[in-house]
């Protein structure tokens, strides 16, 4: 005969058995999901500022960065608040996180503009725009004929604030020499922009890309070529007296150019083929 009593026995412990493991599941929804241990947590804002130093000295950015993220959050007011923001940019930007760190450099600006380490604000800030890597490689013709130069714009006007606003700043020279690079990068692609107009006999716009250059990067090598775009652009437009005033100014300036051997035997509307044929 079939023992009711033990079937029953066993379904209850089956039953128990299966609430244990039930509730023993579901701990994490009653006690929720476990948290990792934040060795911030209840430490000075110097304590943790140092320990990020460390971090950085390792070259561990990720994790100088969360540490230098706490410290911004839980000491916004503090006196070591401006070395913290200068630190994380800092961080930021060696992590490869160029707009967060450009974002706290602003906050950094903003929130203290009479700092003494103002002058590194803006310098880290021009660095961080710098983008382009070729500070230490030949000047090329076609390096960057095909990007946008905005933010090297960006990266220009930054460096050249600190130049002005800090003119003795141990940044400065540094500052100069990018300023430089830029400058002749900007002008080297809007010249080549110039050259692509000219191309399409679109020498209203042509003009305007080679006169961007004479007023606004006046220092660049690139002045040479942004005048002789301006006098072939002026001949074909038939505006005679703007062309042999810019003629005057490229003889004055320019008296030993290359380019001089070129006038003799081209005509002015193909003057501008000269750079041309240097960059093909």
């Amino acid at each position: 005969m079939y023992n009711f009593s033990q079937m029953n026995k066993t379904i209850i412990n089956q039953s128990f058995l299966s609430l244990i493991l039930s509730a023993l599941l579901s701990g994490c929804f009653i006690f929720g999901e476990p948290t990792e241990f934040d060795e911030t947590t209840g430490r000075s804002d110097l304590w943790i500022l140092q320990q990020s130093e460390n971090f950085a000295e390792n070259r561990d950015w990720v994790k100088a960065a969360d540490y230098l993220e706490k410290a911004e959050k839980r000491f916004p007011n503090s006196k070591l608040a401006p070395q913290i923001k200068l630190n994380l940019a800092y961080a930021y930007k060696n992590g490869f996180r160029e707009a967060e760190a450009i974002g706290m450099l602003e906050k950094f600006i903003r929130t203290y503009p009479n700092h003494p380490s103002m002058d590194y604000a803006y310098y880290l800030k021009g660095v961080v725009l710098f983008r382009d890597r070729g500070l230490v490689k030949k000047i090329t013709m076609q390096d960057i004929s095909d990007r946008d130069v905005t933010q090297l714009e960006l990266a220009f006007q930054a460096l050249k604030e600190l130049t002005l606003v800090f003119p003795e700043s141990k940044y400065t020279p540094d500052s100069i020499i990018r300023m430089s690079y830029l400058m002749n990068k900007i002008a080297e692609r809007e010249l080549h922009v110039a050259r692509y107009y000219m191309k399409r006999k679109a020498y209203v716009a042509a003009l305007n890309r080679a006169k961007y250059v004479l007023e606004n990067y006046r220092q660049s090598i690139h002045q040479e070529e942004a005048l002789v775009i301006s006098i072939s652009a002026y001949e074909h437009l038939g505006i005679e007296d703007l062309k042999k005033d810019t003629e005057r100014i490229l003889e004055k300036n320019y008296p030993d150019s290359k380019f001089d051997k070129q006038k003799l035997t081209s005509s002015k509307k193909d003057w501008w083929r000269f750079w041309e044929s240097l960059y093909n």
